[in-house]
């Protein structure tokens, strides 16, 4: 039988953790005379007492526990999932009145950085409330990026056990242990926020709008402080600075530590890192001359919104200074595809990631050679190093288990009396956790707010699906895994 006494440690250590975080919006609102403090301070003590329960009934006083592969998987779907269970208490409790499967919606959101919302007039909502939604995402990009590096490789979900060598077992070790890697992580992602946010203060936003935006932004999460997001500052800089942020979240965090070990070049030479940004300005160039030519907008004019928008959909990240939805009949298309491709492995995106499209056409391209030649040997490479066949097989099964979840999602969604397009994008963009979808209903200028309910918890299950790449959740629901 499963031990589940070290994952209910740790369950107890984020939710302490999560209780403090809601200290932050009391103070805010409290310093802007707000009520609603009190919503945070009564959140943040019942998540407390329950986060210091799990920890007290589950330590063993033994010191360090370890996790197997198995308490790993149930770890991992539960911190999510509990999380989230708490996260949404200050949005049902606030002055907003949201009930609790809107509140429930809101939190998944933010939590695993999809940005979708059912929120409407963020213009004038509580700042503490806007503050939560920025550091719901914060923590779930710092969340997903210390998993990535420390857990996924571990299981081996959808090929991520590639990146194991790379983190853990390779010849020059980027730091000893797994703890020491995570902390320089943390550090890290900490510092690119600061930065960030200190950039956005000097392009014209208030100390407040920068700080949430910082976070939203390396986090590629997409919550906004308007309902008009980014486009309501209408601002080249800002737009210019939050691109570049989406593009630097979309990147391996584990190559950052080369970066600021005095290796720069790692980055560029990692094939993922290069792969992205070539699909990125391909893209970028495409729409731009279709914007062009379809509104006649000057060249500009017409990089600047293709440019942001193009890099926000496909980085998951769902900020929008423009409504795409009325660049013409091709925009849409676009817009739809780019929303499964995402940034790269050990980044804070969600969607396939690069590398595994990567790895398909590499071995694409060796059986279209064994068809040619059928004697040859040929080995299919991904950063110069030989595939593994597991690897391939984990990808091929990533690749179909995420088109079939996508579309029993599609299907739900259908069921429920969604139209079409607000069904098909609506599950594409809480599978590839990007925010908004497409349609006058849902799209960038949309919210979720008129969806039913059973259609919201059925995106807030999507949305946990791909946050945590399918296979950790499904894996629970095999009677071969409780067996041991």
């Amino acid at each position: 039988m499963m031990d589940f006494r070290p994952i209910f440690v740790i369950l107890g250590v984020l939710l302490a953790t999560l209780a403090l975080s809601m200290c932050i919006p009391a103070f805010v609102d409290a310093s802007n005379d707000n009520p609603d403090w009190k919503v945070f301070a009564i959140s943040a003590s019942l998540t407390l007492f329950v986060g210091i329960s799990f920890f007290l009934s589950s330590s063993t006083g033994e010191g360090r526990m370890n996790l197997n592969v198995r308490q790993a998987f149930v770890m991992t779907t539960l911190s999510w999932l509990i999380l989230t269970v708490f996260a949404a208490l200050p949005f049902m409790l606030s002055e907003l009145e949201l009930t609790y499967t809107d509140a429930f919606f809101e939190a998944m959101s933010g939590i695993t950085t999809t940005g979708s919302t059912v929120i409407t007039g963020l213009d004038h909502a509580p700042p503490g409330i806007l503050m939560w939604r920025g550091i719901l995402q914060w923590l779930g990009g710092l969340g997903i990026v210390v998993m990535a590096i420390a857990v996924m490789p571990m299981m081996g979900v959808g090929g991520m056990q590639m990146f194991k060598v790379e983190a853990f077992d390779a010849g020059e070790k980027v730091l000893p242990r797994a703890a020491q890697i995570s902390m320089a992580l943390v550090l890290i992602y900490a510092l690119l926020t600061i930065m960030w946010g200190m950039m956005l203060w000097g392009a014209g936003m208030t100390p407040f709008e920068s700080t949430i935006h910082a976070m939203t932004t390396i986090a590629t999460g997409g919550f906004s402080t308007s309902d008009g997001s980014v486009g309501h500052f209408d601002s080249w800089t800002i737009d210019l600075i939050i691109t570049l942020g989406m593009i630097v979240g979309s990147m391996p965090f584990l190559l950052f530590m080369q970066v600021v070990r005095g290796k720069p070049m790692q980055l560029w030479r990692d094939e993922q890192v290069r792969g992205f940004i070539a699909i990125l300005v391909f893209i970028v160039f495409v729409m731009t001359a279709l914007l062009w030519f379809e509104t006649g907008l000057p060249p500009l004019q017409a990089f600047r919104y293709a440019a942001f928008n193009v890099v926000s959909i496909m980085t998951g990240t769902g900020y929008a200074t423009d409504d795409y939805g009325l660049w013409g009949s091709f925009a849409l298309p676009i817009f739809f595809f780019i929303m499964f491709i995402g940034g790269c492995a050990g980044s804070t995106t969600c969607g396939i990631k690069i590398f595994r499209f990567q790895v398909l056409y590499a071995a694409a391209r060796v059986q279209v050679r064994h068809l040619l030649q059928p004697h040859g040997v040929f080995i299919p490479y991904y950063n110069h190093r030989p595939i593994p066949d597991t690897v391939i097989v984990s990808v091929l099964s990533f690749f179909f288990v995420f088109g079939l979840s996508f579309a029993a999602l599609a299907l739900g969604l259908g069921i429920l009396g969604l139209d079409f397009l607000t069904a098909i994008s609506s599950a594409a963009t809480a599978i590839a956790n990007v925010g908004p979808a497409l349609g006058p209903i849902v799209g960038p200028s949309g919210t979720f707010a008129s969806f039913p309910d059973a259609a919201k918890w059925l995106m807030a299950a999507g949305m946990l699906l791909g946050r945590l790449e399918l296979f950790t959740i499904l894996v629970l629901f095999s009677r071969t895994f409780w067996r041991g």
